[in-house]
């Protein structure tokens, strides 16, 4: 952001100089006793004019000024055939201007409303036996919503190589984690700051390219829209843990993953008679019942193993029960921990 603004006031110091260059070298032009400062001011207001230019035209990509420019130059081209197809020879020569200028927005403005509307599959009808193939392979890029940078399993994938690709985060994004992280309350507070440490080791990542994203979308007020408004833009798959983002995203066809389902597709498939080797955290409610827990947080049974509260032992499956929250898996004691042994006096 700070490269972009220096960009910015570079081109606008050029600004100023030209017009006092084109002050002296055609004095004829501000014929006023002040004419060099009067043209710096024109040549600052010239330049202020296309830096408010370029702020209204944030998170216009670069597909879409080609694809408007593309479909300008053949609305263009074929209102020039309309006017030289002497329809309009035998025109009154005052009314012959009008006409050609209304040919000409009104060609121009059809060819940019459909260069924007068409895709890449559509070009193949204005050149169709040419096919253009990347030379490169495509970016694949990831784009972050809050909730994914707090959780950090995204920084696990990554580290494993399990995700490749390109980090979009974007700037609304870092401002929504920062809010968080300075909140008075010490929960969120705890959370913005781990959200700020997984970026920062995402971004340490040799293998990983991290990039903030400019663009925004301020007719928009919820992040979460323009979330899905900016993965549309770039081509990206959003990650987020947020389960009516996914559904939002889905109903608009972005591609999108939530994390909390991937990580129950990848949930270990216990089927009965297997043995598992587990602690007994506490007792269940049922009397003669132990509780304890696999390593992905699925909550276990364990049938007469009350008196093992705080022990490893071996235990195998029964049966499974499907709930709302999860698995209960529901298992028989095999093999208790041996007892300590006495010494007799």
């Amino acid at each position: 952001m700070t490269s972009l603004w220096a960009i910015r006031l570079f081109f606008l110091s050029l600004c100023v100089m030209a017009g006092y260059a084109v002050s002296q070298v055609r004095p004829e032009i501000i014929d006023e006793s002040h004419g060099g400062w009067i043209a710096m001011v024109i040549g600052f207001g010239f330049g202020g004019l296309l830096i408010a230019v370029d702020e209204m035209l944030k998170g216009f990509s670069l597909r879409a000024f080609s694809a408007t420019t593309f479909g300008l130059l053949l609305g263009m081209s074929v209102a020039l055939l309309v006017d030289h197809s002497g329809l309009f020879e035998d025109t009154d020569p005052k009314v012959r201007w009008l006409v050609r200028l209304c040919l000409f927005l009104s060609f121009g403005y059809i060819g940019i409303i459909l260069a924007m509307r068409s895709n890449k599959e559509d070009f193949s009808l204005i050149i169709p036996y040419v096919r253009f193939s990347p030379q490169n392979k495509p970016d694949n890029l990831l784009l972050l919503d809050t909730s994914v940078i707090i959780d950090g399993r995204i920084a696990d994938l990554i580290d494993i190589r399990f995700l490749e690709g390109r980090i979009i985060v974007p700037r609304f994004v870092l401002k929504e984690l920062q809010q968080v992280a300075d909140s008075a309350d010490p929960i969120k507070r705890a959370r913005g700051r781990r959200g700020l440490e997984m970026l920062n080791r995402i971004q340490r990542n040799p293998r990983m390219e991290v990039h903030i994203h400019e663009a925004d979308f301020p007719e928009e007020k919820e992040v979460d829209t323009k979330l899905v408004h900016l993965a549309r833009n770039l081509n990206a798959r959003l990650y987020t843990n947020d389960y009516n983002l996914t559904r939002i995203a889905e109903l608009q066809q972005v591609n999108c993953c939530n994390l909390h389902e991937v990580a129950k597709c990848l949930k270990a498939v216990l089927l009965p008679g297997e043995p598992l080797q587990l602690k007994i955290v506490r007792e269940g409610k049922d009397k003669g019942q132990g509780i304890g827990y696999l390593p992905d947080g699925t909550m276990v049974v364990v049938t007469n193993a009350q008196s093992c509260v705080g022990q490893s032992v071996e235990a195998q499956v029964q049966s499974l029960l499907q709930t709302g929250a999860g698995v209960i898996v529901f298992a028989e004691l095999r093999s208790a921990p041996a007892a300590p042994k006495t010494l007799s006096s």
